[in-house]
C-alpha cells in the first residue's frame, strides 16, 4: 500500500511539472498545437517520463519512510513530544528572522540563506528540546511535587477515610452452596455489602436444575441460603448484573469482577484461593476460617468424646467433635457408642484436616 501511495506521488509530481514547463519546450522545438492539448500532452508525458525515472527508486523511498517510521515508534513519547516542541520553536524563529532576510536587496542572500537558516535553526531546536528534556521535566515535576504537598494534608484524610470503608465481598457458586456464610454474616463477623453477580446466580440455577439428585438439592440449598442472605440477615445484599462476554469460566469471571470493583471474593474452593493469590486479588477462604476458629488440643488434654465406630487399625475406635476433627481412641473399640473420657496423646495436622489420637482415661489410670 505504501509503495503504491509513493508512485501515485511521483506521478502527480510529474504530472504537474509536466503541466507546467512542457508547453513552453513544445512552443521552443516549434511544435505549435492548441494551449490545453499541450497542457493536457505536457502532464501525460511528465507524469510518465517521471516514473519511469524513478521506477527503481521507489523500493528505496519506501524502505526510508519504514524506518524512519519504525524509529518513530520506539522512540519514547517524551523524546518525540520535547523534541517536536524544539523543532517548532526552531521554526518560529527561523521564519521571524527570514522576514528581515528577505528584504535584503542580494538575490543569493534572500533566496539561500532562508533556506538554510529554516534547515539549521529546526535542526538546533530539535536538539536541545531533545537532549534537555530531563531538565524539563524535572522543572515539571518539581511544580507537581510542590503542589501535592500543598494538599497532602487533605489527601492523606481522605485516603484514611477511604481505607475505613469495607471492600464488597464478592461471592462465589461453591461458598454460597456450602452454607456457612449465612452464619458467619449473622454473627457481624463480614463486613461491607455482598455482591452475588448474575452469572454465579445463572450457574447455580443451571444447578437446582441439574437432573442429578445430588447437585439439585446443593442448587436448591445455594438458593434457599441467598433468600436467607437477602431477606432474613442484617447485610446489604446486591446483584451484580453485569457480564464479561469476552470470558467464559465463572471463576475467571469472578477474579476479573474483584479487580474492577476492588472487591474481594469469598469462597472455599482451593484452585480459585489459588489463583486469586496468584493475580493479587484479597480472598476471604472459608475453609481457612473454619480451620483458624478450631479449638487447640494439647497432647495430655482431657476430653468427653462419644465412640462412633471402629477404626482401621485393631481395637481402636472413632469419635468426631461437633467442628468433624476426627478422633482415633486407642484401645476403643470396646467402647463403641458409650460416651468416655478420654487423654489426648498426639495431634497430626494433614492436609485433609486436623487429626487427634487419644486412649480412654481409664487406661491410664489403671497403668
Amino acid at each position: 500500500m505504501l509503495k503504491r501511495i509513493v508512485q501515485l506521488f511521483i506521478v502527480i509530481t510529474g504530472g504537474t511539472i509536466g503541466y507546467l514547463y512542457f508547453p513552453e519546450l513544445f512552443t521552443t522545438m516549434g511544435l505549435t498545437w492548441q494551449n490545453w492539448i499541450q497542457s493536457v500532452l505536457g502532464a501525460v508525458l511528465g507524469a510518465l517520463i517521471l516514473f519511469l525515472l524513478t521506477f527503481w527508486v521507489v523500493d528505496y523511498i519506501v524502505d526510508f519512510i519504514r524506518w524512519v517510521e519504525d524509529s518513530l515508534v520506539r522512540a519514547p513519547v517524551a523524546d518525540l513530544l520535547f523534541g517536536s516542541l524544539g523543532l517548532i520553536v526552531g521554526l518560529i524563529v527561523a521564519y521571524l528572522i527570514n522576514v528581515f532576510v528577505q528584504d535584503i536587496q542580494i538575490q543569493v542572500v534572500n533566496q539561500v540563506v532562508p533556506i538554510f537558516l529554516t534547515i539549521l535553526l529546526g535542526y538546533l531546536g530539535f536538539q536541545v528540546g531533545f537532549k534537555r528534556k530531563d531538565e524539563f521535566l524535572s522543572l515539571v515535576s518539581r511544580k507537581e511535587k510542590a503542589h501535592e504537598d500543598e494538599n497532602s494534608n487533605s489527601q492523606d484524610a481522605a485516603k484514611v477515610d477511604a481505607s475505613l470503608i469495607p471492600k464488597e465481598k464478592i461471592l462465589d457458586t461453591s461458598v454460597i452452596i456450602d452454607g456457612r456464610i449465612a452464619d458467619i454474616c449473622e454473627t457481624h463477623f463480614l463486613e461491607g455489602t455482598i455482591v452475588i453477580p448474575q452469572f454465579v446466580l445463572e450457574e447455580l440455577q443451571h444447578i437446582a436444575d441439574s437432573s442429578d439428585g445430588l447437585k439439585r438439592n446443593r442448587g436448591r440449598r445455594g438458593l434457599d441460603i441467598l433468600n436467607r442472605l437477602q431477606k432474613d440477615l442484617p447485610v446489604n445484599v446486591e446483584i451484580y448484573e453485569g457480564d464479561f462476554e469476552d470470558i467464559q469460566e465463572v471463576d475467571s469471571k469472578l477474579v476479573k469482577l474483584a479487580k474492577v470493583m476492588d472487591g474481594i471474593v469469598v469462597t472455599n474452593d482451593f484452585n480459585l484461593n489459588k489463583v486469586c493469590e496468584f493475580q493479587n486479588v484479597q480472598v476471604l477462604n472459608i475453609n481457612d476460617l473454619a480451620n483458624a476458629v478450631k479449638p487447640v488440643v494439647l497432647p495430655g488434654e482431657e476430653m468427653k468424646i462419644q465412640v462412633i465406630k471402629d477404626g482401621k487399625e485393631h481395637n481402636q475406635g472413632v469419635a468426631y467433635l461437633d467442628d468433624g476433627t476426627m478422633i482415633v481412641v486407642e484401645e476403643g473399640k470396646d467402647y463403641i457408642g458409650k460416651t468416655i473420657d478420654v487423654v489426648v496423646t498426639s495431634v497430626l495436622q494433614t492436609s485433609a484436616g486436623r487429626m487427634i489420637f487419644a486412649k480412654p482415661k481409664s487406661l491410664e489410670k489403671a497403668l
